[in-house]
């Protein structure tokens, strides 16, 4: 179709992968806890984990650097998986629209085979193991890590189950849309929440960012 001829040669280069969200609050007193808004007796466990406290000052705060950071992250799975929307990017305009500017940022990302894997290790190393980044950082940089990690499972069975027409392909192009259409939907959520200071809490991801000991935000005991 013409109008999705802009992206075709990104479209082509792309290649195989080589290998509830709460504000935070920043009260007068740092003292002073969130869930103390709640009652004892209506306070549930999932609510304790959730409810994320914020200090005015500590390494706890969600300032603007931190937002900034913590939205970035987010881009590094979409463009590691953005081979996924091969087939929704040349058929639907709207989505063409929201690719269009980051289409520049993808080739620089693209143009490397090792690109994906040298982030990986920086966003790992230098980011999150590192303490003086703040625990708000630090989790929602593990959550598109983790994103990022799972796309493993969708690379692997398009490696083994490659089919060329058919029944086959439709199940492949419709995994290949779900997944593009899942990213885009956690580099939506996550970038924009981060930028408003709230916590997105991506399904699956956040738990396992969550079962790192040492990326727990404090709660309320």
């Amino acid at each position: 179709m013409a109008t999705s001829t802009f992206l075709c040669p990104v479209a082509s280069s792309f290649s195989q992968k080589p290998l509830q969200s709460t504000f935070l609050h920043s009260s007068v007193n740092p003292s002073f806890l969130t869930l103390n808004i709640l009652p004892k007796k209506l306070r549930k466990p999932h609510q304790l984990r959730s409810l994320v406290v914020a200090k005015s000052n500590g390494s706890d705060s969600a300032d603007v650097p931190d937002r900034l950071i913590s939205a970035l992250c987010y881009f590094y799975p979409f463009f590691d998986g953005i081979q996924y929307g091969k087939y929704v990017i040349t058929q639907f305009y709207p989505v063409q629209a929201i690719i269009q500017p980051l289409v520049p940022a993808i080739r620089v990302f693209k143009s490397f085979p090792f690109n994906g894997f040298l982030v990986f290790l920086t966003l790992y190393f230098v980011v999150v193991r590192n303490p003086n980044f703040s625990r708000y950082v630090r989790f929602n940089t593990m959550q598109a890590i983790v994103l990022d990690v799972l796309l493993i499972f969708p690379d692997l069975l398009e490696r083994g189950f490659n089919p060329r027409d058919g029944l086959g392909l439709d199940l492949m192009m419709s995994l290949d849309s779900t997944v593009f259409f899942f990213l885009l939907v956690c580099l939506i959520y996550g970038s924009s929440s981060c930028l408003v200071g709230q916590i997105p809490r991506l399904p699956i991801v956040a738990e396992a960012a969550d079962s790192l000991s040492y990326l727990r935000v404090q709660t309320s005991e």
